[in-house]
């Protein structure tokens, strides 16, 4: 991929300063390097003393990391913003929509819009939650939806996080390290806050209450507990919405509802804002070996006692085999075709499908149909012939498994580096709070950054890094 190719987001394609742009590039023209070097060290101390780290699991125990921060803002216009949140929006509305008919008359089957088989036979469908509506009719209170740039205006969806979207604490914590070092970067650019995200969140997941609420909704947060890699972000949030921070040995079923353990004896909890997988949430439901569970929670939802967010069954419609079906799921529950665009999709399942992704598995970006994290992947143009025969292999054994994607040309943004500013590839994965009330979407989200020279793979457990990401309110 030849740097030509690039549309870079604060140069465009011709080297022309895009406009979002000015005010940031005057105030750095006239900064010292030496003074934003000490700030970007200054950044990952503030990191460090804060905690702010992540697991990466590799083949002994978890090891705990920095992310990485680098302090050159992505910045987009509030046109650019107003264009995404539109096409944000409509896709998840279309998600919930899709996410209760297919626990409940599967019409987007019936119409041969979908096949029976790529329901069925997932392992994210839950056939525990057919028949059940969950409280609000909502299925996903909170969403990431993961945007890559290509051009001036072309962006797509590469992803949709339905089940638990991390990375929100990021977000959080990236703008109120920028406010800490460069004040002055605010006062001269109107940039949209995104610090009253916990207090929406909080708002809106205690919109989201169950019939059996009485008094004001009671919220906490469910953690598999310290050693999981984003235990920061849900002691983060809890704290910051007031809310407790409770482990499944903290909670039990008592009286048909699912209840806190507190000095005060067992008290009722209205809305569970879980970061526990599906299949470790009920041990009597789901694994019976789970120990990060409340045993029987799930009767309990199904009764109406309590609100699980976000709900189960919802990582269906993150499976990245639906992905490549969602234009469709769009345009049949909205009537509209989608405001933003899929990546152009194969699935390995279809033989001539697989029979095309093995012979250009060089050109091309391959996942697995559950991964996430940037693991289980083979990016065509950076790999070795081994690992393409490695994973031709595997395609042949379980094509299913898999699909595949043309290697797009992601947009960059300036990192700061020693010797000046230089193209990084970035993602965005802007949040969505979901309730009866209404969609919301924060002004901004988390722009993820490949650190290495060239590399497109932006995730923080494979070397990547982050950014504050500022919506201006022109």
């Amino acid at each position: 991929m030849g740097t030509d190719d690039v549309f870079d987001e604060m140069w465009g394609r011709s080297g022309g300063l895009r406009s979002p742009y000015e005010v940031f590039s005057a105030w750095f023209d006239g900064e010292d390097p030496r003074r934003l070097r000490l700030k970007q060290r200054e950044a990952e101390d503030l990191f460090r003393l804060m905690g702010i780290t992540f697991n990466v699991y590799g083949r002994d125990e978890a090891e705990e990391r920095l992310i990485p921060f680098d302090i050159v803002p992505r910045i987009i216009s509030g046109r650019e913003w107003r264009r995404l949140s539109r096409g944000i929006e409509q896709r998840v509305r279309a998600i919930n929509q899709f996410l209760y008919d297919i626990y409940h008359r599967q019409e987007i089957i019936r119409a041969g819009r979908i096949p029976a088989e790529m329901i069925s036979r997932n392992s994210a469908f839950l056939p525990q939650m057919c028949g059940v509506s969950p409280p609000g009719g909502v299925y996903t209170h909170i969403v990431g939806i993961d945007l890559v740039r290509t051009g001036e205006d072309q962006f797509y969806v590469l992803e949709d996080n339905a089940r638990t979207p991390s990375g929100v604490s990021y977000m959080l914590e990236n703008r109120e390290t920028m406010l800490h070092m460069f004040p002055e970067l605010f006062s001269g650019n109107r940039v949209q806050p995104v610090q009253n995200y916990p207090g929406d969140l909080r708002r809106s997941l205690a919109a989201s209450l169950p019939p059996a609420t009485s008094g004001s909704p009671r919220v906490a947060v469910l953690t598999p507990g310290l050693y999981n890699s984003a235990y920061f972000e849900h002691a983060f949030l809890a704290d910051q919405m007031g809310v407790e921070l409770v482990e499944g040995h903290d909670l039990q079923v008592v009286d048909g509802r699912v209840a806190m353990r507190t000095t005060r004896g067992y008290q009722p909890i209205d809305v569970l804002y879980r970061r526990v997988d599906d299949e470790f949430l009920d041990p009597l439901n789901f694994n019976p070996d789970s120990q990060l569970g409340v045993p029987g929670i799930m009767d309990v939802y199904r009764a109406g006692g309590i609100t699980i967010a976000n709900a189960p069954g919802t990582g269906i419609a993150d499976d990245k085999a639906i992905y490549s079906y969602m234009p469709e799921i769009v345009e049949f529950y909205t009537g509209e075709r989608p405001l933003l665009e899929n990546v152009p999709t194969w699935r390995c399942s279809e033989p001539d499908s697989l029979a095309y992704v093995i012979d250009n598995l060089a050109d091309l970006v391959v996942k697995e149909v559950h991964g996430s994290g940037g693991y289980g992947m083979l990016i065509g143009p950076t790999s070795t012939k081994q690992e393409r025969a490695s994973f031709t292999r595997k395609l042949r054994a379980r094509p299913d498994n898999y699909i595949a994607q043309p290697t797009l040309s992601l947009s960059t943004v300036p990192i700061f580096t020693r010797s000046g500013l230089a193209p990084r590839h970035v993602d965005l994965r802007p949040f969505v709070l979901v309730s009866p009330e209404g969609v919301k979407i924060t002004s901004g989200g988390l722009t993820r950054v490949a650190l290495k020279k060239g590399s497109l793979v932006v995730n923080s457990s494979q070397g990547g890094g982050t950014k504050d990401t500022w919506v201006l309110e022109d």
